[in-house]
């Protein structure tokens, strides 16, 4: 048995799939030809006869489909800009507050203050992560 190729993409592994099945290929045996050369975790048993029964009802795509629902808008640079603003007049400022005074989600601004602008609470004031960062240098 050869070694397993660890560099693959969805993409590569579903054409894989859609080459074997147009040649008339069981999906048990195309699921076993993916294991040996991608390795077990490239795409499971369920998942090659689904994409097998797809392509049987002329699927030709291999990406995937649009997402239902509604778009992420909140977290755009407009809000992440206020919500730094915010918290620059006012380090003592609860998420809760900035939330209603900004009106988006608490979740929303929960994400941009951790996840995007970096900063944590301390002593009940938003600092910044990391004070070495260059964007905190030049301020």
């Amino acid at each position: 048995m050869a070694t397993p190729n660890k560099e693959w993409s969805k993409l590569e592994v579903r054409a894989v799939v859609r080459f074997l099945f147009s040649k008339g290929t069981e999906p048990s045996e195309i699921h076993k030809q993916i294991a040996e050369t991608y390795g077990e975790g490239a795409m499971s048993r369920s998942r090659v006869y689904q994409w097998c029964t797809w392509f049987g009802e002329g699927r030709t795509s291999l990406g995937d489909e649009p997402k239902s629902g509604r778009p992420k808008t909140s977290t755009n640079e407009e809000n992440t800009t206020r919500v730094d603003e915010l918290i620059r007049c006012d380090r003592r400022m609860k998420i809760r507050e900035s939330a209603l005074k900004l009106e988006i989600p608490k979740s929303t601004v929960h994400e941009i203050v951790h996840d995007t602008l970096g900063y944590r609470k301390v002593s009940a004031r938003w600092v910044p992560k990391m004070l070495t960062d260059s964007r905190w240098a030049s301020r």
